[in-house]
């Protein structure tokens, strides 16, 4: 294979400007449209190679190591190409090995945040999702090429992917491999790129992904939507869409585990009397019956009216703090009931007593704090 410098006509040290006005000469001389001959289509092919690799800083430092004028013996540049050798010998996949390298590739996973209210998480709900991604291209359907067209075979590899060049070592003159720098490795050349996405297969836009969110689900949790990603390059599978669940924060009801917890105050009377209330939950009215003499931070348990269990059967409960309110003014005719009912109940004088914490000091420190 010929010299890439001596194609271009140029020294082996010559700059980035003098390697582009090099090439411009040659392709104004040897242009099909210029000059139709064969010989000079096949020149020309060969000029466009030589500047593909020269201009491009780490192909050329790669071609200049191992190409045609590098040096041999211990002068530490050629130690970069044992890996092609090793490769040569020893079977290390190198680009001849594998063949042409395909355009298409698997899409990208993405990433969407939903937000939840609390209601929604105790039997789960349903979604449409608008995610902006990656879509197959309809023009061209991942052809990348422009409808009636088709790849054609690179001449400069010939289909291959790869470009064989002679490379001088410690062992003789051994072949290594390197992509090619005309079609990138892919053997095929795409003449006529599709307008629509640009050759590339696919194009941005907006679609609706209908999304069953299962009853459970709490901050932080993934749920994982295989192939409902983007589309790949040239048509490719897709990538996997990935949802990170999150919910809101909700002014009475709070969240442990499969259990919902919430604080009911309840007037000093109804305490001591006992009582019956109705009260709105997140899925329907709540029948709570209050036994006479109720204190603060005892917990009525609700069975089965939690949050439904993700991975299991059934759901959690619903436990109700209770926080007995003590009214801070009374009348005269009221304080004096309560005298008389302080003097007719002997109770023990305020001492201190053990400290618990237990969930109502959570409800207390949550909902009160």
């Amino acid at each position: 294979m010929a010299d890439h410098y001596e194609v271009l006509g140029v020294s082996r040290d010559a700059t980035t400007d003098e390697i582009k006005k090099a090439y411009r000469r040659l392709a104004r001389q040897l242009h099909p449209d210029v000059n139709p001959g064969a010989e000079a289509s096949e020149t020309f092919k060969s000029v466009t190679h030589a500047y593909d690799v020269l201009s491009d800083s780490a192909q050329r430092q790669k071609y200049d190591q191992g190409g045609q004028g590098g040096g041999g013996g211990f002068d530490g540049q050629n130690f970069g190409n044992f890996g092609d050798i090793f490769e040569t010998f020893f079977g290390g996949g190198g680009a001849s090995q594998r063949g042409p390298k395909s355009r298409r590739e698997r899409g990208q996973d993405a990433l969407i945040r939903v937000e939840l209210d609390l209601a929604e998480v105790i039997f789960g709900t349903h979604r449409d999702l608008e995610v902006d991604t990656a879509v197959l291209c309809d023009t061209c359907k991942g052809s990348c090429c422009q409808p009636g067209t088709a790849p054609v075979t690179c001449d400069i590899c010939r289909g291959t992917g790869s470009i064989q060049r002679a490379v001088r070592s410690l062992l003789g003159n051994v072949m290594t491999s390197s992509p090619c720098g005309s079609c990138r490795g892919f053997g095929t050349v795409i003449a006529t790129p599709c307008t629509t996405c640009s050759g590339q297969g696919r194009v941005r836009a907006r679609r609706t992904v209908p999304v069953d969110v299962p009853a459970g689900v709490d901050t932080g949790l993934r749920l994982q939507m295989p192939g409902s990603g983007e589309v790949g390059p040239a048509g490719g599978p897709n990538g996997d869409l990935y949802l990170e669940m999150k919910v809101r924060h909700h002014d009475i009801f709070s969240r442990d585990g499969d259990d919902l917890m919430c604080a009911l105050e309840v007037p000093m009377t109804s305490a001591i009397l006992g009582t019956t209330v109705k009260l709105k939950g997140l899925d329907g009215d709540i029948d709570v019956e209050l036994r006479p003499g109720a204190q603060s931070s005892e917990i009525l348990t609700i069975k089965d009216r939690g949050v439904t269990r993700l991975r299991g059967n059934g759901r959690g409960d619903l436990k109700i703090g209770i926080q007995v309110v003590t009214p801070s003014r009374l009348d005269h005719k009221e304080r004096d009931l309560i005298e008389q009912f302080a003097a007719r109940h002997s109770a023990p004088a305020p001492a201190l007593s053990h400290y618990q914490q237990g969930l109502f000091a959570k409800l207390r420190d949550r909902f009160l704090g």
